[in-house]
């Protein structure tokens, strides 16, 4: 007998609740088990109305997530006091029960392979000492995605080095060709799987084949969530339209249709980065696709902190394990001086998704109040 789908367990949970809600309205009607005893009645003689015992409110569990994140870049660009406490402005605020990263660089010793030779223009390339996927997991991260244009800088070598040194620190990791990585949370299965434009993720233009992976990934867990490093990068891509998006000739992914496809396939949460700048969030059927949140973290100055490429934030979802809608939040940030994420008091990053939200996405655009609270569009998806 074939194990049961999670779209079978959603339809399953959704006719639960129905017939609870049938039970209800037989029992105020007075359609009772009549095998039951006579119920006591008032000195009025009116009927006593017997409420059912409550259903426990199905639990949801929560999930942060960040973007491009680089620690340093070795051996002379790294913070001092070896990365100590890099994380300690937003550590409160990342916490959730399970919590994503965008890893923009691979943790390795110089493997003598980084992609950027002598006489390179426009090329850059990233690394950080193994040793600090210990900040990482102090900060209290649970997961790091590697499908992005970084991390091969150092070569297969320095790619599987990374993977190691996660490890070594009891975190996992996402984003190789065909990987999708279930975590339990909470009891709640979450696959996440990693999509980016080159060879070494899955692949975000092949829209076919992703879809093939999150079709997997649902038949694996309760909850799929999509780590993807799409569309073109530059202060000036900010805004969302449909269409393929280009940069340095690359193809960067057409990243309306991919999302939606992904949805489409499975999927219950699209976390995007990759331009270097916040992009505005929409709703889907139902579920929430936040196209890039921006720079996070770039210490030694390996990022721009000018203007909006200083500018991110800690999306945090809490999903239901059928994957419905049950709240969220952003909550802004800056790089400091020295590169750290450092909680934003002036909310310069909720802003521009709360605008750009509107602009781009005018009836299906992520509702953000001025705490940050975030909620689907009234009549929208």
């Amino acid at each position: 007998m074939c194990a049961p789908t999670r779209l079978h367990k959603r339809l399953r949970h959704r006719a639960a609740l129905a017939l609870g809600v049938l039970l209800v309205a037989l029992s105020a009607t007075g359609c009772t088990d009549p095998t039951a005893g006579p119920s006591l009645q008032p000195s009025s003689g009116a009927p006593v109305m017997t409420a059912s015992p409550e259903q426990p409110a199905e639990k949801s569990i929560s999930l942060s997530a960040t973007g491009d994140i680089i620690m340093g870049n070795a051996p002379h660009r790294l913070p001092a006091g070896g990365g100590k406490g890099f994380f300690d402005s937003v550590e409160k605020t990342l916490a959730a029960d399970m919590v994503m990263g965008n890893l923009e660089e691979p943790l390795t010793v110089d493997t003598g392979t980084g992609k950027c030779g002598a006489n390179s223009t426009r090329c850059f390339q990233f690394r950080a000492p193994p040793e600090y996927a210990a900040h990482l997991r102090n900060a209290g991260f649970d997961l790091l995605n590697q499908a992005n244009n970084h991390g091969y800088d150092y070569g297969p070598e320095g790619y599987e080095n990374t993977q190691k040194a996660l490890e070594h620190y009891n975190l996992a990791h996402t984003g190789a060709p065909d990987q999708i990585t279930v975590v339990e949370v909470e009891g709640v299965k979450v696959a996440v799987a990693g999509f980016s434009s080159y060879a070494w993720s899955n692949s975000l233009l092949d829209i076919t084949e992703a879809r093939q992976v999150i079709t997997k990934a649902a038949s694996m867990a309760d909850l799929v969530v999509v780590q993807v490093h799409m569309g073109a990068e530059g202060a000036d891509k900010t805004r969302v339209r449909p269409g393929t998006e280009l940069f340095l000739g690359e193809n960067r992914g057409d990243p309306v249709r991919f999302s939606k496809a992904m949805i489409d396939a499975g999927a219950d949460l699209i976390v995007g980065h990759g331009p270097h700048v916040l992009r505005g969030m929409e709703f889907y059927k139902g579920r929430l696709i936040a196209y890039s949140l921006g720079n996070f973290a770039g210490g030694g100055n390996a990022l721009s902190n000018t203007g909006r490429f200083g500018w991110g934030g800690v999306l945090k979802v809490s999903l239901k394990p059928d994957g419905s809608w049950a709240g969220g939040s952003f909550v802004s940030t800056y790089m400091n001086s020295a590169g750290k994420p450092t909680i934003d008091r002036d909310d310069r990053g909720l802003g521009l998704v709360r605008q750009l939200a509107r602009s781009d996405f005018p009836t299906t655009g992520a509702r953000f109040d001025d705490t940050g609270e975030i909620s689907p569009p009234k009549g929208g998806q």
